[in-house]
């Protein structure tokens, strides 16, 4: 997929972070044509009804999004990757090692794309010493990509802080999706700690962008998500 032929409107995924299906389903029902463009994720799988609610946002031509972060031996994650790939989702993510991304990517049809995790927006440099990390948070989303794009992955997660150096120095055809996207810069993050604005994302050559509490959260999610909308437009065109 070449980044100009994304419509405008799919540039916005929301993630439906709430606890149970009837909850996404109303949710869904209120937001009405201002998304185009579903994320489920760990929540909602063990609410027992993933897959119904996944069928039922494929039957109102709805993408979805499983963020699932499969994280296992390659042969189990390629299973699971096989056992989806018919299931009609849009993305779905990894996070793992090369062998883990390469056997998604080995099994993920014609269909469904697999996106690999470079480094959660919940973490800041603090938190990747206490991983064990050593580098640089940028090298180490750097190094995350390039690994994604040799094993075969269709794009990467990433905070847009990093997207530009992705641009400049990882192959442009890789998709980049930006989670802890907050509408003003002076927003409170929750527990995302590298965020940026709408504005900021796509300025910095991102995809598309994920969006949650700030929609999800608001008076009106409808109107919240349409003020996105608009300004995903006036940044990448209708």
């Amino acid at each position: 997929m070449k980044h100009k032929d994304i419509p405008a409107r799919d540039r916005l995924i929301f993630a439906m972070d709430v606890p149970d299906c009837a909850s996404a389903r109303a949710l869904a029902d209120e937001l009405g044509d201002s998304v185009t463009f579903y994320k489920i994720g760990l929540e909602l799988m063990m609410s027992g009804e993933y897959f119904e609610l996944l069928d039922w946002m494929l039957a109102r031509d709805k993408k979805v999004f499983c963020d699932l972060k499969f994280f296992d031996i390659p042969a189990t994650v390629g299973s699971a990757v096989r056992a989806l790939k018919d299931r009609g989702a849009f993305f779905v993510t990894v996070h793992g090692n090369q062998s883990i991304m390469e056997a998604a990517a080995e099994n993920k049809g014609d269909s469904l794309k697999v996106l690999g995790v470079t480094v959660l927006t919940s973490l800041d440099r603090g938190d990747l010493d206490d991983l064990g990390f050593a580098c640089d948070l940028e090298d180490l989303v750097l190094s995350r990509a390039r690994r994604a794009l040799e094993a075969g992955c269709d794009g990467v997660i990433s905070s847009g802080l990093e997207v530009p150096k992705l641009r400049e120095h990882v192959d442009n055809k890789l998709l980049v999706i930006s989670p802890g996207i907050r509408p003003v810069d002076n927003k409170p993050a929750g527990d995302q700690k590298r965020v940026v604005t709408v504005e900021t994302a796509f300025s910095n050559g991102a995809d598309y962008i994920v969006v949650g509490r700030p929609i999800r959260d608001a008076e009106s999610p409808r109107a919240a998500a349409e003020a996105m909308q608009a300004s995903i437009a006036s940044q990448v065109g209708a």
